[in-house]
């Protein structure tokens, strides 16, 4: 694809405005708390652009859009509806206990509960799961995209995704983060939009695209179907999302530096808003591919790009780079700041160096994120190896999380609970994932999710029926941050209203 100047023009305007205001905003931090939690400092409309715009990337745009083109259609939606009924949750029930206890992560959390042994194990996963899945898989779909669309070589795309995006985010921190997400969120969503429009008007519009392709916009999928049968929708759609949103350091960070709860609050359901619109403006396009250009695209992870390169003129198409490397610096900036909390506050803090002051944490936190960024450009090429880069990302996290939103879960609900069970959990959950993939690959991963989370349940009661503790488990009464913890009066009519938007989109694509 040819690129005009206009386009290098726009390209390169968007990516030095996206470091510039990224460090401009960042340059007054002091101590590891503006670092790591941008001093608690957030407002709802930022925490909510934040979210959307890490959340989402280019293997939404390639893998997302890839199984619309494909078997799945639109029935892949239901990750991101699902996501904004779970975020609904998030912000009731656990967003005011973690912002009450003060916690800078959520292994965090776990030594709380439990104590250190959880604290430690669910750190040293999370580690290794950023490297291996997360960084891996948002540096591999970027470069792809720049591959398939401009041409660019694999592994240079990744080096330069990977230097970007670790350029402001070693400097400023999450603050740097989540101005960068504010511009990078915008030019997504816009771009997204842009190639929808031109895509409805090339298949004669909303109402032709409907007519057309009705056979692919149905949410309820077959029990036997190999990626989304309806029995997953049931249960073991829901463990990857609570661990996803609720548990997940990359998702949690830009929530636990909220200014008040109430601002937390809203955020997180504007970002459950946003999750309603954006199955149309990823997925819709990708089946638009498919009925416009099916016999050009070999691999259903192409559907997107192949479509932008038939659909956008000259002049567009660096506002659609822009937009796309936006997406993959948004994603990859708040992994490279998350893990290397992680890595500071739970490895390094506790483990190695307790007596470590703030501006040690800073350095700290800024070298682990150099690092983290290399591993990631060296591991990248992995997902090639899989059939479709956004049943990977799904598929891997699958090992961990089962577990972990266990032993949150009941450690929350069982108060006897003890360190034991967790730690059991959690390490059991790798190789009963594992098992179920070996023996029942003909089953969907998603109800192996499940299932695993049945069963660790079914072991912490039986570790806590057998060894309890001495007395319920207290949470702290005194909060240990000067936070408003007052929530929003209107956040529960607010969470209903997505709740009843969600059972109205899955009623009206049954």
């Amino acid at each position: 694809m040819n690129l005009s100047w206009i386009d290098i023009t726009a390209f390169a305007l968007f990516v030095l405005g996206v470091v510039a205001v990224s460090l401009i905003a960042s340059r007054k931090e002091k101590d590891s708390e503006e670092y790591f939690l941008a001093g608690r400092s957030l407002s709802w409309w930022l925490i909510g652009f934040s979210l959307i715009a890490s959340n989402i990337s280019t293997e939404h745009f390639v893998g997302m859009a890839g199984q619309g083109f494909g078997a799945v259609g639109l029935a892949v939606a239901s990750y991101e509806w699902y996501a904004a009924v779970v975020l609904v949750l998030v912000a009731l029930v656990f967003l005011p206990r973690f912002l009450k206890l003060g916690i800078y992560t959520m292994p965090e959390f776990l030594e709380v509960r439990y104590g250190k042994m959880p604290r430690t194990i669910m750190a040293v996963f999370m580690m290794i799961a950023y490297v291996v899945v997360a960084l891996v898989t948002v540096l591999y779909s970027g470069a792809l995209g720049l591959q398939t669309i401009f041409g660019m070589d694999l592994v240079q795309g990744i080096w330069l995704i990977g230097l970007l995006a670790a350029t402001y985010t070693i400097y400023g921190g999450l603050k740097a983060v989540v101005w960068s997400d504010l511009l990078q969120g915008a030019a997504l969503l816009l771009g997204g939009a842009m190639v929808l429009v031109l895509g409805l008007r090339e298949v004669g519009g909303l109402g032709a695209f409907l007519a057309h392709n009705g056979e692919k916009l149905h949410m309820i999928l077959p029990a036997d179907h190999p990626d989304i049968p309806w029995t997953a929708l049931l249960f073991g759609m829901f463990i990857p999302h609570f661990f996803y949103w609720g548990f997940n350091q990359f998702i949690t960070q830009r929530t636990l530096g909220a200014k008040s709860l109430a601002e937390g609050q809203k955020g997180i359901l504007f970002a459950a808003g946003l999750k309603l619109i954006l199955p149309i403006l990823i997925i819709f396009p990708g089946i638009i591919a498919w009925q416009l250009y099916r016999e050009q695209i070999a691999v259903d992870d192409q559907a997107y790009v192949v479509l932008v390169k038939n659909l956008l003129p000259a002049g567009l198409r660096g506002l659609f780079f822009a937009a796309l490397f936006g997406a993959v610096m948004s994603s990859l900036d708040s992994m490279l700041n998350s893990a290397s909390t992680i890595f500071t506050m739970d490895i390094y803090k506790r483990l190695l160096k307790p007596q470590a002051d703030t501006k040690s944490l800073m350095r700290v936190g800024r070298w682990s994120t150099a690092a983290l960024a290399v591993f990631g450009c060296l591991l990248a090429p992995l997902p090639a190896h899989f059939s479709g880069v956004y049943t990977y990302v799904q598929m891997i996290w699958g090992f961990i999380s089962p577990g972990i939103v266990a032993v949150f879960v009941f450690g929350l609900l069982v108060r006897r609970a003890p360190a034991a069970a967790a730690n059991t959990a959690m390490l059991m959950g790798i190789p009963l994932y594992g098992l179920l993939l070996w023996k029942l690959p003909q089953v969907a991963f998603l109800n192996h999710m499940g299932i695993t989370f049945v069963v660790i349940v079914l072991l912490m009661a039986l570790i806590t029926w057998w060894k309890p503790l001495a007395k319920p488990f207290a949470f702290p009464d005194k909060p240990a941050t000067n936070l408003d913890l007052r929530p929003d009066a209107n956040i529960r009519w607010y969470g209903l209203a997505i709740v009843l938007a969600v059972v109205g989109l899955y009623i009206f694509f049954w």
